[in-house]
């Protein structure tokens, strides 16, 4: 980064820090989601209580297509930084809430339907984070920059997974096991405000794309961006296949990461202590292997960087769950857990520059954001389909999950067959 300007820097890093805030309160909820199902959700089948809070958690990822499109428009028509700064205020405050919500002991089946309406409002704000910081990054930085800063833009959502396992890992020492479910998670989620008021900081100081700006100057933006995308075949096209891809990617990437925390606590049966201690393995594993990917994707091209790594998940995946499964030791599982989230993870470092680069400046906002969260429609189901999958048999459960992580990586494979190269598209113009 030491080439970019002072106004790139800031820009790639109030969206790198947004991102992380956002990955921040997605681990917060999937590292608390058995203790949310005992006091959101209670019930005398724990399996169903933990069904019921995924699908809480699913809500968020199922109504950031929305936030996507919505907010997409939004800075197609109106700029990207204003998009930014609204969205950054909204989920920043839907996480802090999130501490102050009652339980179901406190105010009954109320609990549970303040915790789905803030849920819905988190996965709306944060579908509109991601494609306006991808394009105004990717629009604003050099092009021979853009694979290895795709990479670390991506990985703003893992270094929010590190801080969060951080923070999780000092609230199970700091509060015992009955603080921690009265007032310890809830700590957890007002530190979420610390980096929203930073990332606002930083939007309110930073510029406007200057690749949209001479689009609005010479009154070229879209009243309706995604009804012009959607409207040809052509624009039809790239919409679905790459949507193709990011359904593969979102699969792979929430049956491995996304319900590891619940795989370790409740079926291999190890304790929160270790569970946090490993999360901050994964995601720190996740987040470097990104910002290799994108570097990577700027020497061979973004399709065969992302297939590579898909073709890897497919070989190894069944192996690392089988590892984990059965490890005896902590240094086991950490090794175990590298080769998982290296190859089941790391596909995502190209796909800001990708999304980008298949997409002209009037439409790249709607056809970013709605796309890159649209992969959630069915990439979001993959940690209640892996329930249902285990619940049938437990000596099945490394097979079952790394069938789905199996077919994540087969969709990716498909997506990345049928898109073109990005690598040199000029999306200046």
């Amino acid at each position: 980064m030491t080439s970019l300007t002072r106004q790139q820097k800031s820009i790639v890093f109030g969206s790198w820090l947004g991102w992380s805030l956002d990955g921040y309160d997605l681990v917060l909820m999937l590292l608390v989601i058995p203790l949310i199902s005992t006091l959101f959700f209670p019930a005398e089948d724990p399996t169903f209580s933990l069904l019921t809070t995924f699908a809480a958690y699913i809500i968020t990822l199922i109504m950031r297509p929305f936030g996507g499109a919505f907010f997409g428009n939004f800075g197609d028509k109106h700029g990207r930084k204003k998009a930014m700064i609204i969205t950054i205020m909204g989920f920043s405050a839907a996480t802090f809430a999130t501490g102050l919500l009652p339980t179901w002991q406190m105010v009954g089946v109320l609990a549970p339907i303040l915790l789905i309406g803030l849920r819905f409002m988190q996965g709306f704000f944060a579908g509109g984070e991601w494609g306006s910081g991808a394009v105004i990054t990717m629009e604003t930085v050099p092009k021979e920059k853009r694979g290895i800063l795709s990479g670390f833009l991506q990985s703003g959502f893992n270094f929010g997974f590190v801080l969060a396992s951080v923070v999780f890992f000092g609230a199970v020492s700091l509060f015992p096991e009955e603080q921690f479910v009265d007032i310890g998670w809830r700590v957890m989620f007002f530190t979420g405000i610390i980096p929203g008021i930073v990332a606002l900081f930083v939007r309110f100081k930073m510029n406007e794309s200057e690749v949209w700006l001479k689009k609005q100057e010479s009154k070229k933006t879209e009243k309706a961006p995604l009804k012009k995308l959607l409207s040809n075949k052509d624009g039809r096209k790239k919409f679905i296949f790459s949507l193709i891809l990011m359904t593969g990617l979102m699969y792979a990437y929430y049956t491995s990461i996304g319900f590891y925390p619940t795989f370790l606590q409740n079926y291999v049966e190890v304790e929160q202590f270790q569970v946090s201690m490993l999360m901050i393995v994964a995601t720190t594993t996740s987040l470097f292997g990104q910002i290799f990917t994108g570097y990577l994707s700027q020497k061979i091209g973004r399709k065969k960087t992302i297939s590579i790594f898909a073709i890897a998940a497919i070989i190894v995946a069944i192996p690392a769950f089988f590892g984990l499964y059965y490890s005896e030791t902590v240094f086991e599982r950490i090794a175990y857990t590298i080769i998982l989230i290296m190859v089941a993870t790391t596909g995502f470092g190209p796909i800001p520059a990708f999304l980008s680069e298949r997409f002209p400046t009037e439409v790249r906002n709607s056809a970013s954001g709605f796309i890159y969260n649209g992969g959630l429609i069915f990439g979001s189901w993959a940690p209640l389909i892996a329930v249902t999958m285990i619940s049938k048999g437990v000596e099945l459960i490394p097979i079952f999950l790394g069938i789905n992580v199996i077919i994540g990586s087969v969709i990716i494979l498909i997506g990345a067959k049928i898109n073109p190269e990005t690598r040199d598209v000029d999306i200046t113009k």
